[in-house]
């Protein structure tokens, strides 16, 4: 499989059953963030991309909210390690060139900054706490050659 072709771009209005699977297994259950911080009114005006694996079946998601915010980034586990995140980050870092928004910011768990410098984001600011895990600001300025679209 190429894990590119299976990250789609999907609604929340299209793809909320889906996406809150992936979500819950990871967050709520596997690092047991509380279930009234994950929901948040930003689900529905954000993109979602949203990795399948061969059966159809949700692997992975992440969200891109309208201020070129990143977010809600999960892969399950027995998936991770297999491009699938990267695959996902590119995905939402080409929907930001081609809305031509060239500044990207997330919030990284502290675990993932590694992950994130791969891909150029600088940490910015000092380590806090969100939903109970470490995280630090990351950002990353895009150009419009920064990716192939």
């Amino acid at each position: 499989m190429r894990h590119a072709d299976a990250v789609q771009i999907v609604s929340w209005e299209e793809a909320e059953a889906a996406l809150r699977a992936v979500r819950t297994v990871v967050f709520i259950r596997e690092q047991q963030v509380p279930e009234e911080l994950e929901w948040d009114e930003y689900d529905a005006v954000s993109k979602h991309v949203l990795a399948l694996n061969n059966a159809g079946q949700p692997v992975g998601t992440a969200r891109l909210l309208p201020d070129g915010h990143i977010g809600r980034m999960a892969v399950l586990k027995e998936w991770r390690g297999q491009g699938l995140g990267s695959a996902l980050l590119t995905t939402l870092l080409q929907i930001l060139i081609r809305r031509r928004q060239f500044e990207a910011q997330l919030h990284a768990q502290t675990s993932a900054i590694p992950f994130y410098k791969k891909f150029g984001f600088q940490v910015v600011g000092e380590e806090f706490m969100e939903a109970g895990i470490p995280h630090v600001k990351m950002m990353l300025s895009l150009k419009e050659s920064a990716l192939i679209i």
